[in-house]
């Protein structure tokens, strides 16, 4: 590379027309530890062993996939190939894309806490619509299902789209006023409560009025009490986003080169690199890339990147022009502190046209990545075509061999003696008359049928052998055909298929959970993006008749996820139990439970609109039978409320029993209480008690009269100095009043 500034006028003049001249780049970043062009084109050299390697591996497998014929059309005998990897490949998809398929609620969130609970529910709802409705789940689920069947290997990487446009919506304008003071309390009650609302329930307060939600703003906002009234609508030029969703691109595997020390964890990679087509027009367009005017010296095409199908055709205009385009995603020690952040770079040839930190939240790099067997330490996976290898080549082998002894074989031919029939009957014999022959010859013995020849029993054995033996080595049992599941090979009771069929579906579980921790990467990168790049609001589809409204806040929490996914004969299954249940346990048993269990069934069915009508089903009664069961209420109600009266007149009847009994028991004890009244009277009297009471008796009486007297003179004493004090009083008071009637006695006094 050579540097324009050190170069004189007339030694840039003498440059050759190949070499590339290089201007001096500005710094992209503040950073005190930009790394250089050389240190990524490092790590991505440092890949290339291991690359290569992954890169010859999926080369073989696809020519295995492909199965193309052998040799040229110069070739000696059949050159066919039979496609067992195909085959088996052909089988193992639609079993892996389905259970992802069948259901339109694949991802399932649950909350960490109790708090997550409802935000749990919210990101389930815009994860769900995101996939089926933006993301285009059937293509993406079955390019990433034959992507790793084929190469082992299937890499995607997650983006955010985003795009807006100016449009014109009408906006109500207001007039506002001052509320009189006896109505500021009224409204002031009703702007607390729309206070509340909006923070507690934003989708509730945007359904309120307009005039009442402009009102409480303009209120908030100037701080006395105000009403709105609409006068109008103008029309106003917004920016709104048009497109602002995440994205998902299966890479070509051969174009993403990671890190080879992260040992099979792509979360421990340090770095991982992209290699893409694009343009010069498309990379202005999205408008974070620089020195795009630089470009002097740039890859315009890649072997590795290019299309197998795409034409010769190239543009010939630069802004068309189709360049090759290295973005690197890892960590670098950017301050020189000793610790990494996240980057993102991208080059072109010797330019680097962006560098600036990880735009994404969750600060790693946008890949995940598929295993179909997975391999000890090693990021990449195998798929069956590297177990399938020697099974295909055999197959291959025995019936070209088989197709090459029929070829050679004189099928259909007939052959003649000599002497057996002259020409004009042998022309008769092939147009099919009646025909003279040679009566010294037997037709049965001179006339000889060509035919193919029996193909060997131990041929047919091989084959067999080696189907039976790819079978064992996939996990995929074919359904048809001689070694196909059949009474003669599992038995006639349903027990040996049952087997067969588990021992296939663990299998292939065990498959289906590693492309699931794939799906689960990706919806947690998803929702990670959605909780700061989504919109404020997202309006999702639940039915055909119930929406509800995503607010980006309440997307924020800590959250398990998982995928509610399964397969045919899984729910099946369970659909089988449950109506054998309901079979079982018949009328004994409330309609609501019922229709539980219905509705399960066809949840399992994949009818979910059916699942909703049975769940909400309210059947409507017959009105005969209604009125019977009213009439009938009345009756048991009646029979109550004789039981009831029955019970309390028992009742009654019982307490005046008691109280019978009650008196009865008083005038026992009255009877006893004067006869022990009696006997003490005469007992007191016999030892004189009696008359010593009588002198204590009036003894109190008359110290009762004393106190009484004593109490009565010091009352009188009381009262005549409370008057006497009154009198004084009153005479104070009258000189303060009338300050001549005290002088005139004074006047007399001093005559």
């Amino acid at each position: 590379m050579i540097d324009l500034s050190k170069l004189s006028d007339d030694e840039v003049s003498k440059l050759d027309a190949k070499e590339t001249i290089q201007k001096p780049k500005e710094k992209l970043t503040n950073w005190s530890k930009e790394p250089s062009l050389e240190d990524l084109k490092l790590d991505y050299q440092n890949t290339q062993s291991s690359h290569n390697e992954f890169i010859a591996n999926i080369d073989r497998w696809e020519k295995l996939y492909d199965a193309p014929k052998i040799g040229n059309e110069n070739h000696k005998g059949s050159r066919i190939v039979p496609k067992l990897v195909r085959k088996q490949a052909e089988w193992r998809c639609p079993a892996l894309s389905e259970p992802f398929l069948s259901t339109q609620q694949l991802y399932e969130v649950k909350p960490m806490t109790f708090e997550d609970v409802p935000r749990a529910k919210q990101n389930a709802l815009i994860l769900n619509m995101q996939f089926n409705t933006q993301l285009n789940k059937v293509t993406l689920v079955d390019k990433v299902v034959r992507a790793v069947v084929k190469k082992g290997t299937a890499v995607v990487r997650l983006g955010w789209e985003f795009k807006e446009e100016e449009v014109e919506v009408p906006v109500a304008q207001f007039e506002y006023s001052v509320v009189p003071l006896e109505m500021q309390e009224q409204l002031n009650q009703q702007y607390q409560q729309l206070a509340q609302l909006q923070q507690a329930e934003p989708d509730s307060y945007e359904q309120q009025p307009e005039e009442l939600k402009a009102g409480f703003e303009m209120s908030s906002m100037k701080g006395e009490f105000l009403v709105a009234k609409k006068v109008g609508e103008i029309m106003e030029k917004v920016t709104k986003p048009v497109v602002n969703k995440p994205t998902v691109e299966l890479c070509n595997a051969r174009n993403v080169y990671i890190d080879p020390t992260c040992k099979g964890d792509l979360d421990k990679a340090q770095f991982v690199i992209h290699s893409y087509e694009s343009s010069i027009s498309e990379l202005k367009k999205a408008g974070i890339y620089k020195n795009l005017d630089n470009l002097n010296d740039y890859e315009e095409s890649n072997p590795i990147i290019a299309d197998k199908t795409a034409s010769s055709f190239k543009f010939a205009d630069k802004a068309r022009k189709k360049i090759v385009v290295y973005e690197y995603w890892g960590y670098w020690d950017v301050d020189g502190k000793g610790e990494t952040k996240a980057i993102v770079a991208s080059w072109i040839g010797n330019t680097i046209i962006r560098m600036e930190e990880n735009p994404f939240p969750d600060k790693k790099v946008p890949f995940v990545v598929f295993n179909y067997i997975p391999e000890e330490d090693n990021i990449y996976g195998i798929p069956d075509a590297e177990l399938l290898e020697d099974n295909q080549a055999i197959v291959g082998a025995v019936t070209r061999g088989m197709i090459d002894l029929l070829g050679k074989s004189a099928n259909g031919q007939t052959g003649f003696s000599k002497g057996f029939m002259d020409a004009t009957n042998k022309i008769k014999f092939k147009n099919g008359d009646d025909y003279e022959y040679n009566p010294n010859f037997n037709p049965n013995v001179h006339v000889h049928q060509h035919t193919y020849p029996e193909i060997p029993a131990s041929a047919m054995n091989m084959i067999m052998l080696m189907n039976n033996d790819a079978e064992s080595l996939s996990g995929v049992k074919a359904f048809s055909g001689s070694q196909g599941i059949n009474a003669a090979f599992l038995g006639d009771t349903a027990a040996g298929a049952r087997g067969v069929l588990d021992a296939v579906s663990k299998r292939e579980m065990s498959i289906l959970r590693r492309i699931s921790d794939g799906f689960i990467a990706i919806g947690r990168k998803i929702m990670s993006m959605n909780s700061q790049w989504l919109s404020e609001e997202e309006v999702v589809r639940v039915t055909n008749t119930e929406f509800i409204k995503v607010r980006r806040d309440d997307l924020i929490g800590q959250f398990d996820l998982s995928l509610g996914i399964a397969t045919a004969e899984e729910n099946d299954s369970k659909s089988k139990q449950l109506a054998f249940l309901l079979q079982t346990i018949g009328n004994n048993m409330g309609q609501e439970i019922t229709q539980l269990i219905l509705s399960q069934i066809a949840d399992l069915g994949k009818m979910p609109d059916l699942a909703k009508q049975i769940k909400e089903f309210q059947p409507q009664p017959d009105p005969m039978q209604q009125q019977m069961q009213e009439l009938e209420m009345a009756y048991k109600q009646a029979e109550i409320e004789l039981l009831k009266s029955q019970a309390q007149e028992n009742l009654a009847k019982s307490q005046v029993q008691g109280a019978k009994v009650e008196v009865e028991q008083a005038r026992a004890q009255s009877l006893q209480g004067d006869a022990d009244n009696k006997s003490l009277d005469f007992m007191q009297k016999d030892a004189g008690i009696t008359h010593q009471q009588e002198l204590n008796k009036q003894a109190m009486v008359n110290q009762g009269a004393l106190e009484q007297l004593q109490v009565k003179n010091e009352g009188a004493k009381e009262q005549v100095y409370a008057q006497h004090n009154s009198n004084i009083l009153q005479q104070l008071a009258d000189s303060q009043l009338n300050p001549q009637k005290q002088t005139q006695p004074n006047e007399q006094i001093s005559k």
